[in-house]
């Protein structure tokens, strides 16, 4: 490992990026042009020790990034796919493929796109609903996803073999998000051709789920980019929202986000999930509503 120009590339990427295209404040006092290190170890989320070290290519503490490390490096620093493959070679890692997968380098547009829906749930996900990165609104109302590796990392997996993984939808609603899931799923799967990881995952499933092996049986087929979704949330009760898609050119990323029409209970339950985060409240939906009329009273005032 090549800890040295390791270090030196690291540095020369932070050098680069600008607060605002991360989302952090510029601020009175900022010394350096570029992002302090504490900040890329932030976003990486890392001890700032730990990427000090790393940026400094010291090997006196034995600093030997892990495949998941660099992946969240690549991100923090939002590298372009030839400087991310770059510093998996200096780390003498094995570069992981550039659109799929838990440690999929996310598309530096994409991501740029994710920092400016701060007031919106987003996340990107890969063509088989690998979760890559998501914002706080997003974990929010979804939950946290799971660090699954395999098939498990992706949701079409976990939605037809974990009922767990339905527990944020109606039940009246599942059979609709199935036929949607499958018919997305066989355009990637054909736009992928002869990939062992999908085929590998669709006859898995088609053993272990009877409903999925009925609806692929069926041949329907439509990328999804556009749904209405009810999402049941431990506090908000039920909301219904607007679920969007942008693709990637080559289809294997997309960037999604939920909204609702201006003045819709939608729109309301969304200003107050960002106000309650993910708190644990014991109020009821009811309740909460009434705070968030009483606080934009206030705003108003």
């Amino acid at each position: 490992m090549n800890l040295p120009e390791l270090g030196a590339f690291l540095r020369t990427r932070r050098d680069r990026i600008r607060p605002a295209e991360v989302g952090l404040p510029q601020g009175p006092r900022r010394r350096v042009p570029g992002l302090r290190r504490e900040e890329v170890a932030q976003l990486a989320g890392l001890s700032a020790d730990y990427y000090t070290e790393l940026e400094r290519g010291s090997a006196k503490n034995g600093v030997q990034p892990s495949a998941q490390t660099l992946a969240a490096l690549a991100r923090a620093l939002r590298l372009n796919d030839d400087e991310r493959d770059h510093l998996f070679h200096l780390a003498e890692r094995p570069v992981p493929p550039s659109a799929h997968g838990p440690s999929a380098h996310v598309q530096p547009a994409l991501l740029g796109l994710l920092d400016r829906l701060s007031n919106t749930p987003a996340r990107v996900i890969t063509d088989l609903h690998e979760t890559l990165v998501e914002n706080d609104l997003a974990r929010n109302l979804l939950g946290e996803s799971p660090a699954h590796r395999g098939p498990t990392a992706s949701f079409v997996y976990r939605w037809f073999t974990d009922p767990q993984a339905r527990e944020r939808y109606p039940s009246e609603d599942h059979p609709h998000h199935s036929r949607v899931f499958v018919a997305d799923l066989q355009a990637a799967a054909a736009r992928r051709g002869r990939d062992a990881e999908v085929t590998k995952m669709i006859a898995v499933l088609r053993r272990r789920s009877q409903e999925f092996a009925a609806l692929w049986d069926t041949h329907d087929v439509a990328v999804r980019r556009k749904d209405h979704k009810k999402i049941v949330h431990p506090t908000l009760g039920i909301i219904e929202l607007d679920c969007y898609n942008l693709l990637s050119e080559d289809g294997r990323q997309r960037l999604l986000w939920f909204t609702a029409p201006p003045g819709s209970r939608g729109a309301e339950q969304l200003e107050l999930l960002s106000v309650i985060g993910a708190q644990d409240l014991s109020v009821t939906e009811g309740a909460a509503l009434e705070g968030l009329s009483a606080t934009e009273s206030a705003r108003q005032r």
